[in-house]
């Protein structure tokens, strides 16, 4: 009982971290405003030995690295077992501004997505740094794994481009989401969003997943209906089969990236159109 109310307190300290830290003025659409680029996040928590991380790596391919892989190449000192980590991740949301500026979009996104794109991944890198911080100081070794010199994109003979650690992944396996038509995850915030993770040895509960089946948020695998992410896509690049990764790069390296250095003098990859304008923009359809 004990063991369970202090586990039960770390996760509120580790949800309290990273909420404290959105409140702080780091949170911001870029270097010359106050604007926050995220809303008001959501946390969760999953096993370092969830068998849905050796899947992942079965369907991906033997370069994408379980939470165990990661954090035993981090601190290669004194081996941990996969049952003793624990992958803290979370979720920013768009804020409505904008994402009501890219709902007006149909080809280019707008300055605000640009913004958050650029300076709001910034942050959310800090972020990753900060929990990290705050984990080992207190006597927890941590990594995030997106920070890591580990993580790289790779070529996975199944999926195309990949990586060696995947955020939207390890939120779904803590249960904040599932994949929809684009490969964007769905959650109870939307799909207008950006996530991220830690890995660290401390016990904390793993979150309940509300669902059975990593596409039952999206209408269109559950009930057959929907597609309106396929209307969205300006590059042509979702369909029925789901989401052509290099026709969305090539119309990002192309269109996109250039048009927001000449257009906001932000050199960035932002696009977002298919997370607006779609049922699953703000929450659960």
């Amino acid at each position: 009982m004990i063991r369970k109310e202090l586990e039960s307190t770390i996760a509120i300290w580790m949800e309290n971290t990273i909420r404290d830290f959105l409140r702080s003025a780091a949170n911001a659409l870029g270097p010359d405003t106050a604007e926050p680029a995220w809303a008001e996040p959501i946390v969760g928590f999953s096993s370092g030995a969830d068998p849905l991380y050796g899947q992942f790596k079965a369907d991906i391919g033997q370069f994408y690295l379980t939470p165990e892989e990661i954090f035993n190449s981090s601190f290669p000192k004194r081996y941990v077992a996969a049952g003793h980590l624990t992958v803290i991740s979370w979720v920013l949301p768009q804020t409505e501004a904008t994402k009501s500026d890219s709902r007006q979009e149909n080809w280019y996104p707008p300055k605000r997505w640009v913004q958050s794109r650029k300076y709001g991944e910034d942050f959310n890198e800090h972020l990753h740094d900060h929990v990290a911080e705050v984990l080992i100081r207190a006597g927890f070794p941590a990594v995030a794994p997106s920070r890591s010199p580990l993580f790289e994109m790779k070529a996975s003979k199944r999926l195309g481009m990949s990586s060696t650690w995947s955020e939207r992944h390890a939120a779904y396996v803590a249960g904040l989401g599932t994949f929809g038509l684009c490969d964007g995850l769905i959650t109870p915030v939307g799909k207008a969003m950006r996530c991220g993770s830690v890995v660290a040895r401390i016990a904390i509960p793993p979150t309940k997943r509300p669902y059975s089946d990593h596409h039952e948020y999206c209408r269109f695998f559950a009930k057959g209906i929907c597609g309106a992410c396929i209307r969205r896509c300006p590059a042509g690049a979702i369909s029925a089969k789901g989401h052509d990764k290099e026709k969305c790069k090539a119309y990002i390296l192309n269109g996109t990236l250039p048009y927001s250095n000449s257009r906001f003098g932000i050199r960035t990859h932002a696009c977002g159109l298919c997370q607006t304008k779609v049922p699953c923009e703000s929450g659960i359809p």
